[in-house]
């Protein structure tokens, strides 16, 4: 069941979206764009966290998040790039 705001193509095994995005959840769903990329594996385009066939759910809710935030995809993939750019890597 889609919730208000949402297409209604979404299905039901999809994660929930916050009522309003909020800068905290901007951060989240960078995050889960960047931890859940895509990775070439043998049997296929893989969630490099998850190893599910890409683009996994959280990498799909982290784009909703943004997207409903009102960020276009070149914004989206400008700000993926930064936070990869200035992560710390541990």
């Amino acid at each position: 069941m889609s919730q208000a705001g949402e297409p209604s193509d979404i299905s039901d095994d999809e994660l929930p979206m916050p009522p309003y995005v909020t800068a905290e959840d901007v951060g989240f769903a960078v995050r889960a764009i960047t931890v859940h990329a895509p990775e070439l594996w043998p049997t296929g385009l893989l969630c490099r966290n998850e190893h599910a066939p890409h683009p996994c759910r959280l990498h799909r809710w982290g784009r909703r998040v943004l997207a409903l935030r009102g960020l276009t995809t070149t914004e989206i993939a400008a700000l993926v790039a930064h936070y990869e750019a200035t992560a710390v890597r541990r």
